[in-house]
């Protein structure tokens, strides 16, 4: 059984004690394929060693994080952009909007998010899409720059069924993860209405840990909570929905 952690921040710094202990045990129990989403440039050297110490199991992307979108934005997408033209990267993530922690800067994070679509666009690859409390504002760049050469995973999908078809309606997967086993999580109730191709499984590890370890580090053999979750949501053996999923992530990332 290959089990797929689609997003995964294993180069945090609340892993720097125990991140190869950490990976081992994920890799004990199947979890053998790790996607990488970038933040800034700071981590960009840390994301290259982890790639380099585990080249079977890591893929990395390259982009800008919402939340780091500062007045030195520019300069941060021109890294991203030298990174794309530099090497092989298998998406363009995490990019987007977040409104939860700073709405004063929703307009140079549209700017930020609709140049790196273009730049995934140009080189022919997936967006892995960060919302928070900004699906509105999510929407509006994706009809924008709706065409054949957008897609890509909607990540940590915590929207309503009508969102989730909405975000579908752009050729994006949904990134589920632990929020699916939260008591107010509220996806778990309409998942098994959304055709389970849509679905890819993550961790967003070191955040959003799957009860019952909720409040304390996610780390990516969490990802099989979540399967778990998703097996009795969808009435589907583990297997079943680990081997689709991953078939997703490959559709995904062409790997």
């Amino acid at each position: 059984m290959i089990i797929t952690d689609t997003h995964t921040h294993l180069y945090s710094e609340a892993f720097d004690e125990d991140r190869d202990a950490m990976i081992t045990r994920a890799l004990n129990e199947g979890v053998s394929r790790f996607f990488i989403p970038a933040i800034d440039s700071t981590y960009t050297a840390s994301m290259l060693q982890l790639e380099k110490d585990y080249p079977e199991h890591v893929f990395l992307m390259m982009g800008l994080h919402p939340t780091h979108v500062k007045d030195n934005f520019k300069d941060e997408l021109k890294h991203v952009e030298e990174m794309l033209a530099k090497r092989k990267f298998y998406a363009v993530g995490e990019i987007g909007i977040d409104l939860y922690w700073d709405k004063s800067t929703l307009a140079i994070q549209q700017e930020a998010f609709k140049y790196q679509i273009q730049l995934a666009k140009k080189y022919k690859l997936p967006i892995v899409i960060h919302c928070r409390e900004a699906f509105d504002e999510i929407f509006e760049v994706l009809e924008a720059e709706k065409d054949a050469d957008l897609y890509g995973i909607f990540h940590c999908f915590t929207g309503t069924l009508e969102q989730a078809h909405h975000a579908i309606s752009y050729n994006m997967k949904l990134g589920i993860g632990g929020v699916a086993t939260f008591k107010n999580g509220k996806i778990d109730q309409f998942l098994n209405q959304i055709d389970l191709k849509h679905i890819v499984l993550e961790t967003d590890s070191p955040y959003l840990a799957p009860v019952p370890y909720r409040g304390k580090r996610n780390e990516s053999v969490y990802v099989i909570t979540v399967l778990e979750k998703l097996s009795e949501v969808y009435a589907l053996p583990l297997e079943a929905i680990a081997e689709i999923t991953t078939q997703n992530s490959k559709v995904v990332f062409g790997i």
